[in-house]
């Protein structure tokens, strides 16, 4: 019987359909199958003569459909445990399904955004780079060769990179020295360059061209607009459980906060947020009247 009874439910679809109708077949379906299971036990023992001296006398006054509904009481316990165990588990299975279901699509979601993000930054660089050779053309040709040289190391190392979602942080620095390298031919004495590593977090991973974005921001927003030039200094160190990247230039913040504005800071915004939830910190703000610092704190070791 309960093999007719699991065939019912899944030709009607039961499971298919809102809980409090689940619930209301459950219980119309176990009472029906209870009657026709009581039924079917008193017409074959009666069939067989296997009936009991009580049943026999009982069938003398009463009809054997009114017998089969006093008897379905003790069959409607066994299939109330058979259905709740049924129930149970698919609607378990289900959940768990849909828990699955809804894992894998904000897995896919967080990957598209990183790649759309990735789409965006590397025609970003890649165009300010351009503008940066062309105005050496007429200037100076053989520094703009040499120009061409650099910017085709950054894309070989952009194009490997682009295909993680993390590289380790020496790498990310041969991009940056490569963009500094040829951001420092086009502004000459007017760009002086710092590094500050330490050389144990070289290995420590990190989005790939988010540092290099945030030092094409520094030179954007800082060092263009100050007609003597300054310093791009960048950082890389351990606080606490933090790895802690910056980048100090000189400049005026100019309304600029915290949760930054424009491409360049707002895309390390998303993917930290993407990478590392609410457990990565980002800032930028002016630390002396004449320096601003980019600071990106990433956890070295997630739990």
């Amino acid at each position: 019987m309960t093999h007719f009874m699991r065939l019912l439910i899944i030709r009607l679809n039961l499971l298919q359909k809102k809980l409090e109708n689940q619930i209301l077949y459950f219980i119309l379906l176990t009472a029906i199958f209870s009657y026709a299971g009581a039924y079917s036990d008193f017409f074959l023992r009666q069939r067989f003569e296997l009936l009991s001296k009580n049943e026999r006398e009982l069938l003398t006054k009463n009809s054997p459909a009114l017998l089969a509904l006093n008897n379905s009481i003790s069959f409607f316990a066994y299939y109330f445990i058979w259905s709740a165990i049924y129930f149970m588990y698919h609607y378990i299975s289900k959940s768990r399904k849909q828990q699955l279901d809804t894992l894998r699509l904000e897995s896919m979601v967080k990957e598209l955004e990183l790649q759309t993000i990735k789409a965006h930054i590397n025609p970003h660089f890649i165009f300010n780079s351009l503008n940066s050779i062309r105005a050496l053309v007429d200037e100076n040709p053989q520094r703009a060769r040499k120009a061409v040289t650099e910017l085709s190391n950054i894309l070989r190392s952009s194009l490997q990179s682009d295909k993680m979602e993390t590289v380790t942080l020496e790498k990310e620095l041969n991009i940056v020295k490569d963009y500094l390298a040829l951001e420092n031919m086009r502004f000459e004495d007017r760009l002086k360059i710092e590094y500050q590593i330490d050389e144990d977090t070289l290995d420590q991973p990190v989005p790939p061209m988010m540092l290099q974005t945030l030092v094409e921001n520094a030179i954007k927003h800082g060092i263009s607009k100050q007609i003597s030039g300054g310093v791009v200094k960048v950082i890389s160190d351990f606080k606490g459980d933090y790895h802690e990247l910056a980048v100090q230039n000189t400049g005026l913040l100019n309304g600029y906060r915290s949760r930054g504005e424009g491409f360049g800071l707002s895309s390390t915004t998303n993917r930290l947020n993407l990478l590392y939830g609410d457990k990565a910190l980002f800032e930028i703000k002016q630390v002396t009247p004449s320096l601003v610092e980019a600071k990106v704190m990433i956890p070295v070791n997630l739990s």
